[in-house]
């Protein structure tokens, strides 16, 4: 079977509510911006060393690109590898959508004795679905109990006492404490010798990039040549790919970004596949993202409807102005 997060399982198939046509003369689409735009409104999916915090790695990026502010989309231990998320300027705030996206690991986990294969599969299938995990003492979060789901269990090697396996997982699973509790249930004890992050929400490890790939990047492009930085950076609207999507009609847009929400009268298209209450992006019909909100409805009744209050607004991305001629 194939190991997919939750997000990755469901088809989205556009559908049209109204067509319409896009002014040329406003907004530009993503693939069009400049570097400098790009700078301020991209991402990176940086493929983290062992060593630095996810907060240094970050800073780096930022001393690198000459940027006052950058965050990154779901912390890694220093001595983790793998997929960072980080998000440039003015697009910073994106990475509050991948916080609580599914993730995907590699882990190499050590036994302090050998165990029956049999006996540890047995113990793999028993900590997989729904578990429950006590974050441990250095954590981001109340140290209480608290459930977690384990999407999938792939075992990849068995080499005596090493066992290599993948874990496709709810944001906020501690692999760690995962290793710690599930050696403890063996009886035998045991660690993790090494944990990479393949997968963070829409971002996986297929193309990563290093913090040396961004700076020779950024000094090619200084020089002329950036072919390079925007294979790197990508337009920050990439970070949404795990979200249903509404696309909105011009003479829409710019009361969205000033903070309306989003009324059915609206919607030019969308994806199949909203549930009422899911996270929802909203895009120009030139697919720039304007705003991110919650919806109230699910994509049949955003489909159907034509009045009423179809998405409650909550972060706004583009300016204000830009839709007006």
């Amino acid at each position: 079977m194939e190991n997919k997060l939750p997000f990755e399982s469901i088809k989205r198939e556009i559908i049209i509510k109204k067509e319409s046509d896009t002014n040329p003369n406003l907004g530009r689409k993503p693939e069009q911006r400049s570097v400098v735009e790009l700078i301020q409104y991209g991402i990176i999916n940086l493929n983290k060393s062992s060593g630095p915090s996810s907060h240094q790695a970050a800073d780096y990026v930022k001393k690198i690109l000459n940027i006052k502010k950058c965050g990154h989309g779901g912390t890694l231990d220093p001595k983790v590898t793998g997929c960072l998320p980080i998000a440039l300027g003015n697009a910073t705030r994106i990475v509050q959508i991948l916080l609580p996206a599914g993730k995907e690991y590699v882990c190499l986990m050590h036994l302090h004795k050998k165990i029956e294969e049999d006996k540890l599969r047995g113990a793999f299938a028993k900590f997989s679905g729904e578990i429950t995990q006590l974050p441990p003492i250095r954590s981001a979060v109340k140290r209480q109990e608290r459930k977690r789901k384990v999407y999938y269990i792939e075992i990849l090697g068995i080499n005596d006492q090493d066992i290599l396996f993948k874990i496709g997982c709810q944001a906020g699973t501690y692999v760690r404490k995962y290793v710690h509790d599930l050696a403890k249930y063996l009886g035998c004890g045991g660690h993790m010798q090494q944990l990479i992050r393949t997968k963070a929400g829409p971002f996986t490890d297929g193309e990563m990039y290093t913090l040396h790939d961004l700076r020779d990047a950024y000094e090619f492009w200084k020089e002329g040549n950036e072919e390079m930085i925007r294979k790197i950076i990508k337009p920050f609207e990439i970070a949404t790919k795990h979200l249903g999507k509404i696309w909105v009609f011009d003479t829409t847009v710019d009361a969205l970004c000033h903070g309306a929400d989003l009324y059915a009268p609206g919607i030019s298209k969308l994806t199949s596949g909203i549930g009422e209450g899911d996270a929802v992006a909203i895009f120009t019909l030139k697919d720039e993202l304007v705003c991110i909100g919650v919806a109230s409805m699910d994509s049949d009744g955003l489909l159907v409807k034509e009045k009423g209050e179809a998405v409650k607004t909550t972060k706004v991305f583009m300016d204000r102005g830009k839709y007006i001629l």
